[in-house]
């Protein structure tokens, strides 16, 4: 039965740790044709957010508490729908029950995000708003945005 997962880095068995890494490496290198550092150190800070389904990682995203990733701020990271499971609206519940969980569990904090400015709309379908201008990371054009309760 598929089902929602959220782990701290500690309780990720190596299994699932090598798929969250797996599907991470298909969508943002090969996919979006980009050399990156993808293991850049906040995994183990991060609470790891993922769709699992027949021994399958469908979707995922990365949280942060605050000060984990942006100074005063929670974080919502790494976001991806693996391709073969897109246009099935799963995008849009990673993205609200991110949020939930990190206004339950961290209502004081705003959540920031660097997001991919092609992703603007989607974003903001969810309440976040562009802040500053758009800079380039990894070759791609993104943007901060912030979400505020």
């Amino acid at each position: 039965m598929p089902m929602w997962k959220l782990k701290t880095f500690e309780e990720l068995d190596v299994h699932v740790l090598y798929k969250l890494l797996q599907v991470r490496s298909e969508v943002f290198v090969v996919e979006q044709t980009c050399v990156y550092q993808d293991i850049d150190g906040f995994d183990t800070k991060a609470i790891h957010f993922y769709f699992e389904g027949n021994g399958v990682i469908k979707a995922y995203a990365r949280l942060f508490k605050p000060n984990d990733y942006y100074t005063n701020f929670t974080s919502i990271g790494r976001v991806l729908v693996a391709k073969s499971f897109r246009k099935q609206g799963l995008a849009h519940q990673l993205i609200k029950k991110a949020i939930t969980y990190l206004q339950k569990n961290h209502p004081d904090f705003p959540i920031k995000i660097g997001a991919q400015l092609y992703l603007k709309k989607f974003y903001e379908s969810h309440g976040f708003v562009q802040v500053g201008n758009s800079y380039i990371e990894d070759g791609i054009p993104h943007i901060y945005m912030i979400l505020e309760f």
